[in-house]
C-alpha cells in the first residue's frame, strides 16, 4: 500500500507537547500565537547535538490551532534581538507579525500565523545587536522561490509512494557484496526540452526519459548531483542555500520524490550528493545568519574555505551538528533515497586543507586532523545507519586518511564506501598514453590492486573529469577515431572487471565527444553514429556481465577475490588476472591486450584444467571492434605457463579485453 513521508491531515495544536507555553482560553486570535512543538527534550537533544530530525519542529508547519488553519514557524537565531515574519501575506510588513523567544534560552524563536498554508512565500526579518536588518530565508525551508528571488514558500512533504517493493529489497540491493554500478547524472543537463534548450526540464519530464534509459543501460543505481536549492547554477549544486530544499528550477519537492518513485519502481537505487562542507556566502542564506557567525566559524583560518570562496561549518557547535545530521537523515527519510554520497570529505578532515603556514589553527593536540568534523562523520554515519540500516554512505575522499570506510566502533568514519581517486587518476593518465610507450607504464595499472582492500573502494570516473579543459572521456584517449573507441571500450572492460563498485558520469558511456555543459543537454544526437552506439552496446554488456557474474562482485572488497595469472608481459603490454566468486565454478579470467596490434596464439595460463569459454569480447563487431573473437570453448593443456600446469592458446583483439569462464560439465 502507499505511504506517506509526512502527514496528510493538518495537524493540530492538540498534537503538540503539553510545556505550558499555551494558556487560558483563547477568545481571539492574535495575529501571532505563541504556541510550540518543542519539548524540553527537544530542546536537550538539540543542545546536545543530537537531535536528528529537527524539520519535525524548526521550519513552516501548517497546523490548526482553536480550529483555525495557520502556519507555525520556528527558527533558530540566538544572537537576534527581535525576529518576524514577513511575506506575501502581510505586504513585507517587518513588524506586523513577531515571532516570540523561547523561555529556555535555546535560541529559537517561534509562533503560529493563522490563515496561512501551502503555497505562502516568506522570510525572517531578523534585528542583529549591532541593529543590523537582514531579511533570511528559512534554513528549513521545505521549497523555495525561483532563482533570482530567494523567499522560502511554505510546502509540505505529502507524497503518495508506490515504491514499497523496493523498499522491501533494497537491503539486497545496496549490500556490499552486490553489484553496485552508478550512474552519475546532472539533472539540468542530462536532457532538455528539445523544443526549447534554454529550459529547464521539470524532474516528471526527466523521468520519462531517463527512467527507461537507466533500466536499458543496466545500471543499478543512479547518482543524482546536489537536488538542493542552489541559486548560483555554475555551482552545479555544490552552493547550497536550501538545505532542505529541492531545486526550484526544476520542480516541487513531489515532482523530484516522483522521479525518485519511478526510478524505484523500476528497480533502480538513488544516492544523492549531500555537501556538508561548505555553503555559500549569500546575503539571504545562512551566512551570517543571526548578524553573526552562527552556522561558520568567525575566525577565517577556520571559518572560509579558500578554494570555493565559501564557508565552512562549525562543526564544534552542537546545534549545527544539529542541523547537519538532521539534513543528512532528511533526504533518506522524506524523499526515499537510498545513499548519500558525501562531498568534499578530504577538505572536511584536515585544518591546512588548501592553506599554506600560517593560514590555519592546529588542533587542541597541534595537529592538522579536523577532530570536530571527523566526529560529525562519525555521528552522522551512525545515525544514517540507526535509522536506514540499508542504505549506503559513499564518500568522495583523495587523501590517505585511514579507515574512511571502516565502521566507527573500530576506529573508522563509518562510511560503507569510499572513491578511489588514485584509481581514477594512474587510470586516465595511462589510458590517454600513446600505446607504444605502454610498456614503460604497466605500473600504473597494477599498481592499484596494492592498495585496493584497504578501504570499500568505489571507482570513480565523474564529471570532475570531463570539465575545465580535461577533455571528455572519448578525447582523452590516443589515436585515431577506431582506436579511441576501442580504448575506450577497453577503459570501462578494465572498470568493470576491476575489484569495487562502479560509477560513470553521464555521457561518458556513449562516447560523448564534448566536455560536460551544465548549461546544455548531452550530444544524444551522437547516437546516430555507429562508433558512439556500438560503445553504448559495449557498456550494456559490461553492465550485464557485472550483475549476472558473481565474481565480479562477491568479494568486491577483498583480496580473497582477486588473483594475478600476468603482470611481466610489459612489451606486448598484455595484462591477465582472475577474479574469483564464493563458487569456484564461477571463477573468471580477464586478459586486458593494451596496444592496437592483435597477439594470435597467444599462451595463457588457467587456473584449473577444463574447457574455457570467451563470454565478453570488447572487440566484438556489434560494438565497433574488429571481430577477432574466440568462438568456441578452448581446452586447456597440461603445458606450465605463468606459473600454472594448465594452460590454453588463444587470439587476443587489438585494443581489447577479453572475460573467460570455465565451461561447466553439466553444458558439455
Amino acid at each position: 500500500m502507499a505511504k506517506s513521508a509526512d502527514k496528510k491531515k493538518t495537524e493540530s495544536a492538540s498534537d503538540l507537547p503539553d510545556n505550558g507555553i499555551q494558556k487560558g482560553e483563547v477568545q481571539e486570535l492574535n495575529a501571532v500565537e505563541t504556541i510550540s512543538r518543542f519539548t524540553d527534550f527537544d530542546i536537550h537533544l538539540f543542545r546536545q547535538g543530537k537531535h536528528f530530525k529537527l524539520y519535525d519542529k524548526l521550519g513552516s508547519h501548517v497546523m490548526e490551532f482553536k480550529g483555525v488553519t495557520g502556519t507555525y514557524f520556528a527558527v533558530w537565531a540566538p544572537n537576534a534581538t527581535a525576529v518576524s515574519v514577513t511575506g506575501n501575506f502581510n505586504g513585507w510588513n517587518h513588524s506586523s507579525h513577531p515571532l516570540a523567544a523561547r523561555w529556555d534560552s535555546s535560541g529559537i524563536w517561534e509562533g503560529w500565523i493563522p490563515n496561512i498554508g501551502v503555497g505562502e512565500v516568506y522570510k525572517y526579518f531578523i534585528i542583529s545587536q549591532n541593529g543590523d536588518h537582514l531579511e533570511k530565508s528559512d534554513p528549513f525551508a521545505l521549497w523555495c522561490e525561483l532563482a533570482p528571488k530567494t523567499a522560502s514558500i511554505v510546502w509540505d512533504t505529502w507524497y503518495e509512494w508506490e515504491d514499497s517493493e523496493w523498499m522491501k529489497v533494497r537491503k539486497d540491493k545496496n549490500k556490499l557484496n552486490a553489484p553496485i554500478s552508478v550512474y552519475e547524472v546532472h539533472l539540468g543537463s542530462w536532457q532538455r526540452d528539445p523544443s526549447d534548450p534554454e529550459r529547464y526540464m521539470t524532474y516528471k519530464e526527466i523521468a520519462a526519459g531517463l527512467v527507461p534509459y537507466v533500466k536499458e543501460m543496466g545500471f543499478t543505481h543512479v547518482e543524482l548531483m546536489p537536488v538542493m536549492e542552489h541559486p548560483y547554477a555554475p555551482s552545479w549544486g555544490y552552493q547550497i542555500t536550501g538545505y532542505f530544499s529541492c531545486a526550484s528550477r526544476m520542480g516541487t519537492p513531489q515532482e523530484l520524490m516522483y522521479l525518485i518513485d519511478q526510478l524505484h519502481q523500476a528497480g533502480i537505487g538513488v544516492y544523492i550528493d549531500w555537501v556538508p562542507s561548505h555553503f555559500p556566502g549569500d546575503q539571504h542564506g545562512l551566512f551570517r545568519f543571526d548578524g553573526t557567525a552562527l552556522y561558520e566559524h568567525e575566525d577565517p583560518r577556520k571559518g572560509y574555505h579558500p578554494d570555493w570562496k565559501s564557508y565552512i561549518f562549525n562543526y564544534g557547535r552542537n546545534e549545527v551538528r544539529s542541523f547537519l545530521i538532521s539534513n543528512a537523515l532528511f533526504w533518506l527519510d522524506r524523499y526515499h533515497t537510498d545513499g548519500l554520497r558525501v562531498d568534499a570529505v578530504a577538505s572536511m578532515l584536515y585544518l591546512d586543507y588548501s592553506r599554506k603556514h600560517g593560514e590555519w589553527i592546529p588542533n587542541e593536540f597541534g595537529g592538522r586532523e579536523n577532530l570536530e568534523a571527523i566526529s560529525l562523520l562519525r555521528d552522522m554515519n551512525v545515525a544514517a545507519y540507526t535509522a536506514f540500516p540499508d542504505i549506503q554512505t559513499i564518500a568522495e575522499e583523495s587523501t590517505a586518511f585511514p579507515g574512511v570506510s571502516r565502521p566507527v566502533f573500530v576506529g573508522g568514519l563509518g562510511f560503507g564506501m569510499k572513491w578511489m581517486m588514485g584509481w581514477m587518476n594512474d587510470t586516465l593518465k595511462y589510458f590517454q598514453k600513446d600505446p607504444n610507450f605502454r610498456k614503460w607504464h604497466q605500473d600504473q595499472l597494477t599498481f592499484s590492486l596494492v592498495y585496493s582492500f584497504s578501504e570499500n573502494f568505489m571507482l570513480p570516473l565523474s564529471h570532475d573529469e570531463v570539465v575545465y579543459g580535461k577533455k571528455s572521456l572519448i578525447n582523452k584517449m590516443p589515436g585515431d577515431e577506431w582506436q579511441k573507441f576501442a580504448n575506450l571500450r577497453l577503459m570501462f572492460s578494465y572498470m568493470f572487471t576491476h575489484p569495487g563498485t562502479k560509477l560513470v558520469f553521464m555521457g561518458g558511456e556513449f562516447g560523448q565527444t564534448s566536455e560536460w555543459n551544465f548549461q546544455q543537454s548531452l550530444d544524444w544526437h551522437l547516437l546516430e553514429l555507429a562508433p558512439h552506439q556500438g560503445a553504448k552496446e559495449c557498456f550494456k554488456s559490461l553492465n550485464a556481465l557485472y550483475k549476472e557474474e558473481s565474481a565480479l562482485f562477491d568479494f568486491s572488497f577483498s583480496a580473497e577475490g582477486f588473483e594475478w595469472i600476468d603482470t611481466q608481459d610489459r612489451e606486448n603490454s598484455v595484462l591477465i588476472y582472475a577474479r574469483k566468486a564464493f563458487d569456484p565454478s564461477q571463477n573468471l579470467i580477464i586478459i586486458l591486450n593494451l596496444t592496437p596490434v592483435p597477439r594470435k596464439g597467444y599462451r595463457v595460463g588457467v587456473l584449473t584444467e577444463g574447457d574455457w569459454q570467451e563470454i565478453f569480447n570488447s572487440d566484438a563487431e556489434a560494438f565497433g571492434g574488429s571481430g577477432i573473437i574466440n568462438y568456441h570453448p578452448v581446452p586447456s593443456e597440461e603445458h606450465r605457463w605463468h606459473g600454472r600446469a594448465q594452460s590454453l592458446i588463444l587470439d587476443l583483439p587489438p585494443m581489447g579485453a577479453i572475460v573467460l569462464k570455465k565451461v561447466s560439465k553439466a553444458l558439455k
